[in-house]
């Protein structure tokens, strides 16, 4: 499945686990994608993932915004 169609899907049932895919970045010599997304928890953003299309992040790394 293309990134861009990956994401789109996303998109379509993110609301509804409370989550905002904002965007992503691919490395298409390595097959690497990372997104950046808003989520209550890790859970949430990859209940999205499941979801709309069943690829999984390897992992996810939880960060707090900086003033």
């Amino acid at each position: 499945m293309p990134v861009a169609g990956a994401h789109q899907k996303d998109l379509e049932v993110q609301e509804k686990h409370g989550v905002n895919y904002l965007k992503y970045w691919f490395d298409e010599s390595s097959g690497k994608v990372f997104c950046l997304v808003e989520a209550p928890n890790a859970e949430a953003a990859a209940s999205v993932h499941r979801e709309a299309h069943g690829l999984v992040a390897d992992d996810i790394t939880e960060v707090q915004e900086g003033s």
